[in-house]
């Protein structure tokens, strides 16, 4: 069996997500290959890949928070609210911008829901949102919930550009932060520059070319329970496991090793019924 793991990229400005799964699968060999969160062509920064079987983990690896460092411009909205659209609204940016930048920073902080920009890969009746807008429709998109986890001020360069460093939860978009930002500061704005920092529990100091192995991947982003060697056998066969297999049990969807630290499955207890449940199998 080929190696399995993760490996963090540092992705540069120009390629998509998918172009820099391509030139993994080549040069490993392998089709089995996926990314854990689209970083839009524009964007730097940490993009997690899963190898081989760590395919399987990728749904727990998109699930975590992420961090960004963003460059707004304001006085000018783009139809992709980024530096790679086309221009169309310009507003005047107000003179007193300083003086508004604390309590607009403020409201996003508090931002429980937010509509995605046109341009994402949002499905609406079987087609990507920017499908449609491509073809001049104009998909309408509700608010879906999001989280900031933190949003602070990295500069201000009046008259009209502000940098700030964020923290947000899964589905949060940023060139949507850009837009309704400038909004809340009186004007228009779009994203010129992203990179993120962070992917769940993976950073740009991990991006070192290097892979990381299955089971360390699956323990950096989950919780770790140890199986008995009989808890073992039951989630190979895709069994339910008495608690009593699971050593250091959760609730929550975790790393299920072996006593010699392989992978085994991803799990969850259900304390009230005494038995843990597979969630998803991983190749002995």
């Amino acid at each position: 069996m080929s190696a399995s793991g993760v490996i963090v990229v540092d992705k540069e400005r120009g390629p998509t997500s998918h172009d820099v799964v391509a030139r993994l699968r080549r040069s490993l060999r392998t089709r089995q290959v996926g990314h854990a969160g689209t970083l839009d062509p524009m964007a730097t920064g940490v993009l997690v890949v899963a190898v081989g079987e760590a395919t399987k983990l990728v749904p727990w690896l998109t699930a975590d928070d992420k961090g960004y460092l963003a460059s707004i411009k304001l006085g000018i909205e783009t139809d992709t609210l980024d530096a790679e659209g086309r221009e169309t609204v310009r507003s005047e940016v107000p003179s007193d911008l300083e003086a508004r930048v604390d309590g607009a920073l403020a409201r996003e902080r508090a931002r429980g829901e937010q509509v995605p920009p046109v341009y994402s890969a949002i499905r609406i009746g079987g087609e990507r949102a920017h499908e449609l807008a491509r073809r001049g429709e104009a998909p309408e998109l509700g608010a879906r919930s999001v989280a900031v986890r933190s949003l602070d001020l990295v500069a201000l360069r009046p008259p009209d550009e502000i940098d700030v460093a964020l923290e947000v939860s899964k589905g949060y978009f940023v060139r949507a932060f850009a837009r309704d930002l400038a909004a809340s500061l009186g004007t228009v704005g779009h994203l010129t520059a992203l990179r993120r920092t962070r992917s769940g529990a993976f950073t740009l100091a991990d991006a070192n070319g290097e892979l990381l192995p299955l089971a360390e991947a699956a323990a950096r982003a989950l919780p770790v329970s140890t199986l008995t060697d009989a808890g073992v056998v039951a989630a190979r066969h895709g069994k339910r496991v008495p608690i009593g297999e699971i050593a250091t049990p959760h609730a929550v969807p975790s790393a299920w090793l072996d006593a010699d630290g392989r992978l085994v499955a991803i799990g969850a207890v259900d304390a009230a019924e005494g038995h843990g449940r597979v969630l998803r199998g991983f190749a002995a």
